[in-house]
């Protein structure tokens, strides 16, 4: 059997925040704003995920309301939530900024989502693209997810 899902995430920046994507902080005077560590790539993987499980979203399973996830390493939410798929086929994860350029840091954010999949590196796609300056991308950070998920 062949599961399919995709996420969405948007985070504002802010000062006085790290910016983390895909685990890995990156260099940047802004950060994202959220309840956890605000990891939008994450966040968007994780609801690819549990969109192929048919099991929600994030906000179900970790909710903002609940105080033990304020400040949340979002790799290890990730943790919790690979723990519940079976195989992955694949993942293909597109983060959206303006800023900061995010093209070298790339190998080092694929390399952190293959090792919390424990998977090869092949399987897991990255890239970075911005939006002209239009839309969200100005204020913020989102990204968009899919997944392929094997039994």
């Amino acid at each position: 059997m062949i599961r399919i899902g995709t996420g969405y995430d948007v985070h504002r920046l802010v000062p006085e925040r790290k910016l983390i994507l895909c685990g890995v902080e990156v260099p940047c005077e802004l950060g994202l704003l959220g309840h956890s560590d605000a990891d939008v790539a994450v966040h968007a993987l994780m609801d690819a995920i549990l969109g192929a499980l048919a099991m929600g979203d994030i906000g179900k399973l970790f909710p903002d309301s609940d105080p033990q996830y304020k400040g949340a390493d979002s790799m290890k939410l990730l943790a919790e939530v690979i723990r519940r798929m079976f195989r992955l086929g694949n993942l293909d994860l597109t983060i959206i900024a303006e800023r900061p350029k995010l093209a070298k840091h790339i190998p080092a954010m694929r390399e952190s989502l293959a090792a919390a999949f424990g998977c090869d590196i092949s399987q897991v796609s990255v890239k970075a693209t911005t939006e002209e300056g239009l839309g969200l991308a100005g204020a913020g950070i989102g990204s968009q997810a899919a997944v392929l998920l094997e039994k």
